[in-house]
């Protein structure tokens, strides 16, 4: 037994075998999901000839309208077994993005399928998180949850930075679908990862009627707006999301059209920086048993709105591609630090009984914020430039500290129920 206490302080905490496949299963399918970065835009241009609307549909439309797809699916996940929630979101992402080299090698792919498969995909993915973060709540103490969500965001980064240039060089001896194939079977992998935890999971109780209402499918909303201390982090994730994205594509336009960039500039001016998320996500635990949760959350939280404004002023050449490095790495620092703290925050806040829900409409909420913005901000480049909508982002994002919690949470909402562990 103390020969495994010493393994455990070599390898750092351990959070026990179900949660190691847990993990293991969210870098695999987050490692597709990279590889596959942009194979979808690749393959309407490059296959189907597509032109820039059509382009621009595949990730607005089909994010909006996978939002709204997954609307009914919260409360409908908040009564079921998790595991298998999962289970089954990573099965019908791995069916969806199967059809598309099927019907490629059949000579028969279409760009509304692209479009179907793309809003099936955002719609499960929605609906894995939701059960992802309710199931993660029952699976440990709420002290290791903060670990874990880490652990979580150093994956994420990890990923962003090996699967983009992995996946291009694949794309460039194998054909646009190839990365679409190894998209598929991560979550094949995810799947079955998830189903070798093991382990018994209760199957949730439901206190209301047993028949879904049309009421129902607010009460996450209902529940985040009631609350003092989510309310104003809700809105700050949405707005804060949306306006960042929403300048990528005008940024895109600015340095591969007006000022020149070549393609692989502009890949490592977003590459390079992203191991700042890795070493924020480590340092995340040690700020928050030094300062404390809401400090490290408002301040790390109002110094990754203060970066992207500095993209307004880019210009060529050398110079202009060591600022928006700079810019990307401080702005992707603070988030590694700030993300995997804002997410436990958001669990200890939130009943066990409400999680499903409660992130579902979390994350509807996000992906149709970024869609809209995204057009809007389409709209403004367009009428005043790139630069001038850039700066506009930018300066919207600095009123964003005012909408985190201003006061410490005095206690988590409920008593935390025992670890559902093996």
């Amino acid at each position: 037994m103390r020969s495994g206490h010493r393994l455990g302080r070599l390898l750092g905490h351990r959070l026990g075998r179900q949660f190691g496949w847990l993990w293991g299963a969210y870098g695999t399918s987050a490692l597709g999901t990279w590889l596959a970065f942009g194979a979808f835009p690749l393959i309407a241009i490059q296959v189907l000839h597509a032109g820039p609307a059509e382009v621009a549909a595949l990730s607005s439309v089909g994010a909006a309208v996978g939002a709204a797809v997954a609307v009914p699916l919260g409360p409908w996940v908040e009564f079921r077994r998790k595991r298998t929630v999962l289970i089954a979101m990573d099965l019908v992402r791995f069916a969806a993005l199967l059809t598309i080299p099927t019907t490629f090698a059949l000579g028969a792919l279409t760009f509304l399928q692209l479009l179907l498969v793309s809003i099936v995909v955002a719609a499960a993915d929605i609906t894995f998180r939701a059960a992802s973060g309710s199931y993660l709540k029952t699976l440990l103490p709420a002290e290791d949850l903060l670990v874990a969500n880490a652990r979580f965001e150093s994956t994420a980064w990890t990923t962003t930075i090996i699967g983009p240039p992995l996946g291009g060089a694949a794309t460039g001896l194998l054909g646009p679908v190839a990365t679409v194939v190894a998209d598929a079977v991560s979550y094949l992998l995810s799947a079955l990862g998830i189903r070798a935890m093991g382990g018994h999971e209760p199957l949730p109780e439901r206190r209301e009627a047993a028949r879904m209402r049309a009421g129902d499918l607010l009460d996450g909303w209902r529940y985040i707006l009631a609350d003092a201390t989510l309310r104003p982090l809700f809105f700050n994730t949405a707005l804060f999301n949306g306006l960042v994205m929403a300048a990528q594509p005008l940024l895109a336009v600015l340095m591969l059209g007006r000022l020149g960039f070549a393609p692989w500039q502009y890949g490592l001016a977003f590459a390079a920086p992203s191991i700042g998320g890795l070493l924020g996500s480590r340092l995340a635990r040690p700020l928050v048993t030094r300062f404390g949760q809401h400090q490290v959350l408002v301040v790390v939280g109002a110094l990754r709105a203060i970066w992207p404004i500095g993209l307004a002023f880019l210009g060529p050449g050398t110079g202009g591609l060591l600022l928006v490095m700079g810019v990307e790495l401080g702005l992707i620092f603070c988030c590694g630090v700030f993300n995997p703290v804002y997410a436990t925050y958001r669990l200890e806040r939130t009943a066990t009984d409400r999680v499903a829900r409660a992130l579902s409409a979390w994350a509807v909420t996000t992906k149709a914020s970024t869609a809209i913005l995204t057009a809007v901000w389409g709209v403004l480049g367009s009428l005043l430039g790139p630069r001038t909508a850039i700066g506009l982002a930018g300066m919207l994002l600095l009123a964003t500290p005012l909408l985190l919690p201003r006061r410490a949470a005095a206690h988590p909402a409920e008593p935390e129920p025992a670890p559902n562990r093996a």
